[in-house]
């Protein structure tokens, strides 16, 4: 994989072998070109002479995206009001569900980034990988039409979609753990924090406490919301066990220290029961801000080391 790191794309093109297996993944061909244009990032456009950039594209795929999952819900969940019909589309289709699914098909290798978001990490940065994912469906919308990209989003978000009636009550991991906590009268939520690393690529450790008990495990992020935020997310998990058993294996860690940063939460795709998989907790598209089907924060546009804080309001 390093190797493909290396030179995953340039303006000539992405690697062909990056591109077949792309196309594998998708289970569709997808036109060099676009997709080409779908990886290219504005910090890689504007330091080769403007060239275009994958925005338009993430414009178009964000509101196909948007169309596929909400008209899934709507025929899938037809006992539900329009508001938990809101908040399970905001799981499905924020930053972080959709970075997600950037890193279950590799999209990560194949981006055109500039020097700078290159050097400070781009490949995993959330923001980035999920705007190359809407501007990926975007593309496919344009060479294929509206069915044939139904299916592959319906497919690659298989996970996300069935996990979404699993969800907390609140719009981000944080409310739905701090609701959760009081509706069982439970003592005071804390988040542990740890830092680690140099300046320009800091990483943070949260553990959540709740009346000096730890429950879930440590979650690693670029800031301290996003630590927080997947942390909160595998409390919330654990607190919801009917067994206990995960309260149980959570006091046995310890109440006074923090896992090291390399129990990093995976944030790839897959179910909200938690077995590996990550839905995202912000909110993308029309709604940026919601909890995952599991674990997986709201992330903040640059992704740089910054004070925790609620999720951020609907993108527009």
């Amino acid at each position: 994989m390093s190797a493909a790191r290396s030179a995953p794309a340039s303006a000539a093109g992405i690697a062909p072998e990056l591109h077949q297996q792309l196309t594998a993944k998708l289970g569709v061909d997808l036109d060099a070109e676009l997709a080409l244009l779908a990886m290219t990032h504005r910090s890689y456009a504007y330091e080769h002479g403007r060239i275009p950039d994958n925005e338009r594209l993430e414009f178009l795929g964000d509101v196909v995206l948007s169309i596929v999952v909400t008209e899934k819900l709507y025929h899938e969940h037809t006992e539900l009001p329009e508001g938990q019909l809101a908040k399970m589309r905001a799981s499905i289709v924020n930053m972080n569900a959709l970075a997600g699914v950037a890193r279950s098909i590799g999209l990560g290798d194949m981006l055109l980034l500039g020097k700078g978001e290159e050097s400070s990490g781009g490949r995993d940065k959330a923001s980035i990988l999920g705007d190359a994912t809407e501007a990926l469906i975007g593309a496919l919308y344009l060479q294929h039409g509206l069915e044939p990209t139904r299916v592959v989003v319906l497919r690659l978000f298989d996970a996300l979609i069935s996990g979404a009636p699993l969800l907390g009550a609140g719009l981000d991991w944080k409310t739905s753990l701090q609701e959760l906590v009081a509706t069982r009268g439970m003592g005071p939520l804390e988040y542990r924090i740890e830092q680690s690393g140099p300046d320009h690529l800091k990483q943070f450790t949260a553990q959540v406490v709740v009346d000096g008990v730890p429950y879930g495990e440590p979650s690693t992020g670029r800031t301290k919301k996003e630590a927080e935020q997947r942390a909160a997310g595998n409390a919330y998990t654990a607190l919801s066990e009917p067994d206990g058993s995960a309260s149980e294996a959570a006091a046995a860690a310890g109440t006074d220290t923090v896992a090291g940063t390399d129990t990093a939460v995976d944030a790839g795709a897959a179910t909200a029961a938690g077995d590996g998989a990550a839905a995202g907790a912000g909110a993308a598209g029309s709604e940026r801000g919601a909890p995952g089907a599991t674990p997986v924060p709201p992330a903040d546009p640059g992704d740089s080391a910054g004070p925790a804080g609620p999720a951020g309001p609907p993108r527009g």
